[in-house]
Parts: C-alpha cells; structure tokens; sequence
C-alpha cells in the first residue's frame, strides 16, 4: 500500500510552460522577437516550444534579429539550457488518424528541418498540447532517439484527452513491447468543472498540487504550452490560489531532476488505443473530405514511393528524392491537427479545408509527374506491364484505362509471355475504356502481358436474376438477396453456405438509418423501394447500381462484386435536397461549456448497417502500426467527460464470441463506427447540426464514400484483415511498353526482387537513401515467427538500423538462399538499409 507523501514547507512543484503553433497554427510575424524579450526579460523562466518546423523558414525573413537572439538561446543545449522543443512532427498531427508511414515522415521531415535551423539540438522529450499521441508511440520516438515523453494535454482537450493513469512516471509500452519513460495525466488530474477544454493541470493550483502530493507523487508538474500569439509571457503569477514554490522547467530537466532525486517508473502501462479517449465531429461532410483527400493522398506517396525505387533499381531511372520531399511537406501539413477540430477557420486566403485541397492537390500533382516518365501511348502492339509492390506473389485484377480518342479493338483477349489467354473484360462508356484482366505476378517484379484477337466469351464472374422484388446475385463462393421494396436492402448473405444476416434483422444490411431532428424520428431508407440495375457483368467483376431514398434524399448506391474476392466493395453517394438535420437532436443553443453535445452520439447520426448473426460478438480496429482488440461495452457518449474511442482507422473487425467467423468493415477514410450488444455494426456517414465551438456542420454538395464488407473465417489475423487492407493500398499497376513482347526475351522474365516466405508481414516502405535501399518491415501477424525475406539483389551488406539511422547491428545473408532472417515482434516494425554494390 502507498503511504501519502508528508509535505515539507520546502517541497517544490514544477511547470512546464512554453508555445504552441507555429505560421500555419496563429504565429504572429514578431512573436519570435516577443519570446526573446521574455525569456531576457525573466531569467528564471524555461520554456518547452511545440512550433511548426516551416515557422523557422519563415521568421527568419520576416523576424531576422527576433530569429537570431532566439537561436542563440536555443543553441545552449546543456543542462542550463532555457529553450526545448518537444514536438518536432513537421504539420503537428493528432497521430491516431493517419497511417504509421505519416508519422514517421512527420518525425523525419520535421527533424530534419529543424537541424537546418538549429544545428545540434537535443530532442529528448515528446509532449504535445493537443492529444497528438497514438498506441504506437514508444517505438516510434525511442527509434528517433527520444527518451522520454508525456500524455499530458491539460489545457487544450476539445478534441479529447488521455485517460487519467498512474502516479508521478510510468514506462508507457506500445503494442510491439517497447517503452519509454512518461509523465502521465496523473490518476488525480481531473476534468476541470465548468470546462470542455482543461484539466485540473492547466494550473500549479493548491488542490491539484496538494492532491498529487496526498497521492505520493514527490514532484508534482502542471503544463500550459500557450498558444503562439498569446502575450502572457510566463503562465503563472496572475491568478489566486497558486502553489508556492513553483519552479519553471523544460520537460528533459525535469526528467533528469527527479531520476538524480531518486524517482523511477514503478509501472509499466500497456496503453490501448481506447485510453486514447478523444473524438472530433466524425460524419460531418467537411471531415469526411479531408479523411478521404489525405488517405488518398498518404497511400499514393507510399506507393509511389515503392514503384520509384523498383525502377531505380531496375536501372531505369535516378530515384527523385527531392521530389518525394516537395511532396510529402504540402501533405504533411494536410495532416495539421487544426485541418481537423476547426476546418472553417481562416487560414491565410482559405480555410482549413480548403487549404487540405490545395496542400494534397499539390502533393497528387508531383506524384503524377514522378509517375509520368514512364507513361506511353497506346499501340496495338503494346506490352502490358503489370507491376507488384508486395513482397508476396499474388494473382490479382489489373487495370488499365485508356481514353475514348483512342480508338481500340475490344474483340481482344489478355495472353501472358507465353501466349496462354488470361480472364479478360472490356468496359466502355463515352469517356473512356476500361480493360481488366487477371494478372499473376511474383513479389515486388513485372509480369508482361499482350493483347491477342479473340471473339471467343469467358465465363460470367456471376449470376444476377431478377424475381419479381428481388434480386439474387450468386458467385462460387457467395450468394445474396436485394429486396426492392425496402430500399435495397440486402436480406440473405451467405459466404461459403454460412448465412451471416439474422433471419428477420431490423431493416437489413447496408441500410441507411439516422435521426431527423426536426422531424423528431428516424428515417430509414426501408421506407422507400428502390431500383436495381447491373451496370457491368464479365468473367472478373459485375456492378450493381442501387438507386433509393432516405427521406426525401435520393442514395445510390453501387456494389462492387469480384472474382475471389471475398464480400463486395461499395460506393455510396447521396443526393441532398436541400439541408438535412442528423443527429441526437437541435444543438442551436450549444454553450462552449456545455458537456453534452449532439455531435458525439453516432447512434443518432445516419448510419450505415450490418446486422450479423455472430453470436458473443468482439470487436477489433486498427491504428497505426496497431490492432486493438476492444473493451467497450458499445461505442455510445453524449458528454465530453465520457468520451470512448469509436474510431476506425481503415477497418474495424466484428467476429463471433468463439473467433470462428467474422466480418471486417474497410472504410476510404478515418471515421467513426457503431456497435453495442443491441446495436448492430454501423458506419458513420452523416452528421448535420452544431460542432465545437458553436459551428453550422452542414452539406454543401454530394455526400459520397467508399467502404468494402469482407466475411472471414477465425479472428482478423486468420481472416487476413491486414493483409487484404495491404492489397488494397497496393493494387496492381499497369503501364504501357511499346516495344514488342517476345516470349523468349529473358530479360523480361518475372523475377522476383524481395520476396517474405512467412505471411503476416507487410512491406511497409521501400526507398532510396543515399544510394542504398531502404526497406521498412511490419509485423501485422498474430504470431512472432522470424521473417525469412529473400533478396535477389547486388547486395554489399544488409544493416538493422532505427529511424534516426543509428546502427543496430549487422544482418547476416544467408548467400545460398540470397536470404536475411528478422526477428519482429508482434506490431512492431524494422528498419533494413540494403547498401548495394
């Protein structure tokens, strides 16, 4: 049992003090030379700065000398140093709603530019002011070098906060085991009454500090990093009721002061992603943009970045590295936790939604332009060139499209190298042609493919029959009923003869269901029939169009059917006519202060469903570099002081209580979901109403999104969740090569670069630095089986390395196999630098 820490008169309290922001996020053009003043000002004060890196880029034109006195304090970086800078991410994003990837860009690009400006600085320490943090933290920071970090955020918690936890420190360990020695948000650091936005840290108040003395905490610390542009100068010294004595810190020193006093982690935290309890106006139109032009915009940089490195590496092209720097900044800052909680503010000439456009138009541009050097136009003789960026082999459709001023002979069929026609289908509206074809390709190599004359018809991927109301679509290995006249809902869907819908579900799959304030009742689209129409049917995919209504508003949707694919794919666009009200109810008289808010209950915002018949159901998410396996008993709050992580990164995962089925749900963006012991599997689609601070979230055009429904047998490991989400980020890629395919050309045969013998593992990013490769593993796996990973590559020597490439240790090759062995643990990553001869 803990005693109670007996208080002396002499016992000091810390604070940590510092700014927050940056030229994107309110930094004044002289608030660098305010900042020098006050530190002059006051030589006793210490600061923690958490500033855009771009800010140092910019006050140096328009704040020379304030720029030059900072930097001079800044380059004391001893143990009297008075400046630290704890968040060196280069956009300052929340972390928890964007890929693994991202984040280590941010950490890498924002470090990277910071050393320009300030060379030799120490960053040891990780704290955020906003609740920039994720589950996989500690691995990521203690790979860059970091020591230590905090999940405060006492000050700035509109958008959420940590769950109180623990003492004076903790090791916080991620989900691959790695720790780092925090600061929490101690057990006694409460809600602030009368607030939606502080905790009881936000001040060295008497009862906060006396509370965590009574608690044992010996060195009890508050934290206000200020925002930049507020002229305050130090926090402390201007309200009632403060605790004496207060000593100014930086969060390293603190650290060092209390570890040199005696103080150690006596816990160690496994921190879930649900003690992450943080939630924005998921459903909003606005929000759902930006989700979706960042998602689109992170996974083709990654991408992009993988198919580059092959060329280089097939001699035939330099690898653009300053390109791929020009492109990831713009969406770097698309990532800003500010595009996010406030998309109408002002930010220069736009808004922050706007500038999300502006910044990932800009990062697709440049990524179009790398792609572009080795686009040609069609010939009837062309060579299909299918590229795979997986380190597995893989049999997959491949798709190319070309535009209608290209006049193309469809009465052709796909051959590979050796002439052995493939499954092909043709696809044509007024604008372009669609050709498909089911490609087999080895891991990260080409597969080359022609086309060849052909009227002879291939088998229909599926049978679509028209009974009356229904329609019933039947595959090998699925089967499902659409019923018309309740807006086309699905009623039956069996995989693999198990039936997965509930006789008699309330409303049926995919239905579309939300509360119409002003109407004051739910709507649902079974109220209305719909029509049903197959937009294309051929030997490797069909579509069917569903058009309806909810309410007054006309939906479409369009599903997707492929051969061996698991489930279907699906579009959904909504035609608003005129502005909707969704949500738990008129939130018009929203006071700042007020703890509930119609935003936060997704039960009342328009869902879409998927009613199962699993039994005991579990739920399982992902998050970067994670998979949590959730605790909640459903995902409904109405308040900010009991919010629950409801939020779905790229799927969330239903199985029945023995893991012996289940059901993922892939979604285009980070959203939320719905789920509870009476409430079925939901997806987030639609909020309209009030938000943070007061904000009209309305509609201003179509709503559209895309999402996928993928049964599985066993848990989502066994299911292949991952992997079918790491396919999805890294589909097939066709180019055209006019120079003729011959099949005896062994120069073009598909030989495999890197190739992983274990399944579970993803190829998580493949670079060129310095003229070396770089690959980057992730253990998805439910298993921590060593990787053998094959590597028929000119190869020199392999190193393990961390992201701030220091040096683990050499990696032997096994030269009989062309093979390296890694050991990952589960959820965690490793470096690989592959120097070439």
């Amino acid at each position: 049992m803990m005693l109670p820490f007996v208080r002396t008169s002499a016992q000091t309290a810390y604070f940590i003090d510092g700014y927050h922001g940056g030229k994107w996020g309110h930094y004044p053009k002289a608030y660098t030379s305010f900042v020098a003043d006050q530190l002059e000002k006051h030589p006793h004060w210490r600061i923690n700065l958490e500033i855009e890196p771009e800010t140092w880029d910019w006050a140096r034109e328009v704040d020379p000398k304030g720029y030059q006195r900072l930097k001079k304090m800044i380059a004391d970086q001893s143990e009297n140093s008075r400046v630290e800078f704890v968040n060196p991410t280069y956009g300052q994003p929340y972390l928890y709603n964007i890929s693994g990837e991202s984040i280590i860009r941010q950490f890498e690009y924002g470090i990277a530019l910071l050393d320009k400006h300030f060379p030799n600085l120490s960053l040891e320490t990780y704290s955020s002011e906003e609740p920039c943090f994720t589950s996989a933290l500690p691995g990521i920071l203690r790979s860059f070098g970091f020591q230590y970090a905090s999940l405060k955020s006492p000050n700035t918690c509109w958008g959420g906060y940590v769950l109180a936890h623990g003492g004076e420190l903790l090791d916080w360990v991620g989900p691959d085991g790695s720790s780092i020695l925090t600061v929490p948000r101690y057990g006694i650091e409460t809600l602030k009454e009368g607030s939606t936005w502080e905790t009881t840290g936000y001040f060295n108040k008497n009862d906060f500090i006396h509370a965590a003395l009574n608690d044992g905490i010996r060195h009890p610390l508050g934290m206000c990093l200020q925002d930049a542009g507020w002229d305050n100068g130090p926090w402390l010294g201007k309200n009632d009721g403060e605790y004496k004595p207060t000593e100014y810190t930086t969060w390293s020193n603190y650290f060092k002061t209390i570890k040199a006093a005696g103080s150690k982690s006596s816990e160690q935290w496994r921190f879930s992603q649900e003690d992450l309890q943080v939630s924005l106006v998921w459903g909003a139109q606005v929000l759902q943009r930006i989700a979706q032009q960042v998602r689109q915009a992170e996974n083709r940089m990654v991408y992009t970045e993988k198919s580059a490195a092959f060329d280089h590496l097939k001699g035939r092209r330099s690898y653009p590295t300053d390109d791929f720097r020009r492109a990831w900044q713009p969406l770097m800052l698309a990532q800003h936790h500010d595009c996010w909680i406030v998309p109408y503010n002002r930010v220069d000439s736009l808004t922050w939604a706007g500038k999300v456009t502006q910044w990932t138009n800009e990062t697709n541009a440049i990524a179009d332009a790398i792609e572009s050097n080795s686009n040609v136009s069609f010939d009837p003789k062309s060579t299909l060139i299918v590229q795979n960026l997986q380190a597995y082999d893989r049999t997959d459709i491949a798709e190319i499209t070309f535009p209608n001023t290209q006049l193309i002979d469809t009465n052709q069929v796909v051959v590979d190298r050796n002439g052995k026609p493939v499954l092909t289908q043709w696809e044509a509206n007024s604008k372009v042609t669609k050709l498909l074809f089911e490609a087999r390709v080895a891991a990260l190599s080409e597969a080359s493919f022609r086309l060849k004359p052909s009227r002879k018809s291939q088998k229909k991927v599926a049978r679509i029959e028209h009974l009356g109301s229904t329609v019933r679509v039947v595959m090998p290995h699925q089967a499902f009923m659409i019923d018309l006249q309740r807006g086309g809902v699905i009623t039956s869907f069996k995989s693999n003869s198990t039936e997965l819908i509930p006789e008699g579900a309330d409303g049926g799959w995919n239905q579309l269901k939300g509360f119409f304030y002003d109407q004051g009742e739910f709507r649902s689209s079974t109220e209305n029939s719909a029509k049903v129409e197959v937009v294309e049917l051929g030997s490797l995919q069909g579509k069917i169009r569903i058009t309806g209504k909810v309410d007054k508003h006309t939906f479409t949707q369009e599903i997707l059917i492929a051969k061996d694919l698991p489930g279907y794919k699906a579009s959904l666009q909504i035609d608003w006519a005129g502005q909707p009200s969704i949500g738990k109810y008129d939130n018009k008289e929203m006071k700042l202060a007020d703890r509930d808010k119609a935003f936060y209950n997704n039960k009342y915002k328009l869902q879409l469903l998927f009613p199962t018949n699993l039994k005991n159901q579990n739920i399982a998410k992902d998050a970067p570099f994670d998979v949590t396996e959730s605790r909640l008993e459903n995902t409904f709050f109405d308040s900010w002081d009991s919010i629950k992580n409801n939020i779905v990164l790229n799927w969330v995962d239903v199985t029945d209580g023995d893991s012996k089925k289940g059901l993922a749900l892939f979604t285009d963006h980070t959203t939320s979901y719905a789920h509870g012991a009476d409430h079925p599997l939901g997806l987030t689609v639609q909020y309209v109403g009030k938000g943070l601070w007061g904000m009209d979230y309305t509609v201003d055009g179509p709503t559209t999104m895309e999402y996928q429904v993928y049964p599985h047998d066993g848990n989502w490991y066994e299911g292949n969740v991952w992997a079918e989400n790491d396919r999805r980020e890294n589909p097939l890629y066709v180019k055209l090569d006019n120079s003729f395919l011959d099949k005896h050309d062994k120069t073009r045969l598909p030989k495999p670069l890197i190739r992983f013998e274990q399944p579970g593992y993803v190829l998580s990013a493949l670079r060129i630095d310095n003229y070396d490769l770089v690959m980057r593993v992730y253990n998805s796996s439910g298993t921590t089986t060593p990787l053998t990973a094959h590597l028929w590559l000119d190869i020199e020597k392999v190193v393990l390395e961390e992201l701030d490439q220091t040096v683990i240790q050499p990696i032997a090759i096994d030269s009989k196999r062309s093979s390296i062995s890694l050991h990952i643990p589960k959820f965690g990553f490793q470096n690989v630098r592959i120097k070439l001869k």
